[in-house]
């Protein structure tokens, strides 16, 4: 079985970081003051085309109360996409994936359509800690996680509240074909407002180092924020993404 501890797998055009424009606004300073947080049925399916308003949820530990068992069918639905699809080795417990990075500093975003979940992502600060983890990337930068190396960023890892990772991405293989555009996009403008609304400039996270595929569709202001390597048996890169965005206008 593939070993991965991380799926953050939006797509933006392959570039130098020296040629990314916001690199020389990124001031995220070296602040690492922690930022504040204010048995499972069956994850229900999408069976049928992409129709009607797609709505977002955030979820955090102070409020999933509110969204009945929205927490418990995301988890469940990453548990067959990550583990059952992908092979990837993860922590799992009564039909449940999840890992150290889904604790109070994180919040899950989470995209429905009549109670049916279409897509979702984990968004964490970068000044979390947690015992002796603080988010995926600084971790494996750190020499934490096994299975991701430790040469991925181009520098140090940042540690300030204008920079949030995400991680667990996916959208849903009961989206249909047609449909998955629109949903990816409505996902990434989602991550990048809930990021800009926490106070973050950037949202750091590791793609497919194949990004051309989408970049040009959805128009992201990204760049390479580090080497490619290789993990589980997929090239992969860290990239920057900058949260004030507008992608709803993407062919």
């Amino acid at each position: 079985m593939k070993s991965l501890r991380h799926p953050f797998s939006i797509n933006s055009q392959s570039v130098e970081a020296s040629s990314f424009s916001s690199f020389h606004d990124l001031s995220i300073g070296t602040d690492k003051q922690a930022l504040p947080v204010s048995a499972p049925p069956s994850p229900r399916r999408s069976t049928g085309p992409t129709r009607g308003a797609i709505r977002v949820s955030i979820l955090s530990m102070g409020n999933m109360h509110k969204y009945g068992e929205m927490f418990h069918d995301l988890l469940q639905i990453r548990r067959r996409v990550f583990i059952e699809k992908r092979g990837w080795e993860l922590p799992s417990v009564d039909g449940y994936e999840f890992d150290q990075y889904d604790n109070p500093f994180s919040r899950w975003l989470v995209l429905h359509r009549y109670g049916e979940i279409l897509a979702g992502v984990r968004l964490t600060p970068t000044t979390a800690q947690c015992g002796i983890y603080t988010y995926m990337i600084r971790d494996a930068q750190r020499g934490l996680l096994e299975d991701i190396p430790s040469d991925l960023l181009i520098c140090e890892a940042p540690v300030s509240p204008k920079v949030w990772e995400a991680s667990r991405i996916f959208v849903t293989d009961d989206v249909p074909a047609r449909d998955r555009l629109i949903v990816r996009k409505q996902l990434l403008q989602a991550i990048t407002d809930a990021a800009y609304k926490e106070g973050a400039k950037f949202v750091i996270g590791i793609v497919p180092h194949l990004w051309k595929r989408w970049s040009s569709r959805l128009d992201l202001d990204s760049g390479a924020f580090g080497p490619k390597r290789e993990i589980a048996g997929e090239v992969c890169q860290v990239a920057l993404l900058k949260t004030k965005l507008d992608i709803s206008k993407g062919n």
